[in-house]
């Protein structure tokens, strides 16, 4: 059962850094289709999503932290505190921009956090 929540939080942690990417070095190509933006519309909130990149890539850092430090405990709590805050931003983004992002980081966040306290 922990490999599934660890196989679980890996993919939270991938698609956090796809997020990331997407947000800051492939906004002005990739990142404003993905979004769905004009070019116009790309260049006024690149600023701000350059910053929200920026969050994101903290929540990979605790992700990351979850699989890379040594002592378990500590690991563990990493990879929770790390799912954790994945799954609020989740639903703030949901409730402010839009349903789409509960089920693109929420949800697999919220499966691997159920994984891992079950494991």
């Amino acid at each position: 059962m922990i490999l599934i929540a660890q196989i679980f939080a890996a993919v939270v942690l991938l698609i956090h850094v796809y997020i990331v990417l997407l947000e800051t070095v492939l906004f002005r190509t990739r990142g404003r289709r993905v979004f769905g933006l004009s070019a116009e519309k790309a260049e006024i909130v690149q600023p701000a999503m350059s910053n929200q990149g920026c969050y994101n890539g903290f929540l990979v850092a605790a992700l990351a932290l979850g699989f890379l430090h040594p002592d378990p405990a500590t690991a563990r709590a990493f990879t929770l505190f790390g799912l954790c805050c994945v799954a609020v931003a989740g639903v703030w983004g949901a409730a402010t921009v839009s349903r789409r992002i509960l089920f693109v980081q929420t949800v697999p966040a919220v499966i691997a956090l159920l994984l891992f306290q079950l494991a």
